[in-house]
């Protein structure tokens, strides 16, 4: 993870950034725009996955960064059963939600390896911004 400097970098927050936009475009379509119930949801389970990606990224040590991996992991698994609904609901065509479903289960991946990976290299305190000074 050394070469990871941003949250920005991370192949993770990258597909859930690409399922968030596919997730809003698919619930612009007629009918599930209606459905605000289950629209807000998939979208607030959607930016969840970004949101505490770059969260865990920012915080001060890795026992909290997979804390927040672990919740971006399940965020992902909701959007997945709330792409059945939309599915069930006639909201979405087979191929629709083949194609987001796909997207939404390699961000549960991605995250998952991350997770791996970080429990498998434990390190000190760490911090994502660079050392500079700070005017009190």
């Amino acid at each position: 993870m050394s070469g990871i400097t941003r949250f920005e970098d991370i192949k993770a927050w990258q597909t859930a950034r690409e399922l968030t936009i596919l997730v809003y475009a698919m619930t612009k379509q007629a009918n599930f725009d209606r459905d605000f119930g289950l629209r807000d949801q998939i979208r607030r389970a959607a930016i969840s996955v970004m949101s505490n990606i770059a969260e865990g990224f920012e915080s001060r040590t890795d026992v909290q960064f997979i804390n927040y991996l672990g919740t971006a992991r399940a965020s992902a698994g909701e959007v997945r059963a709330q792409l059945y609904i939309a599915h069930d609901q006639g909201y979405l065509k087979d191929e629709e939600f083949n194609e987001t479903y796909a997207l939404a289960e390699k961000c549960a991946r991605q995250v998952a390896r991350f997770i791996s990976y970080l429990e498998a290299n434990p390190r000190p305190r760490r911090t994502s911004e660079e050392k500079g000074e700070y005017e009190v």
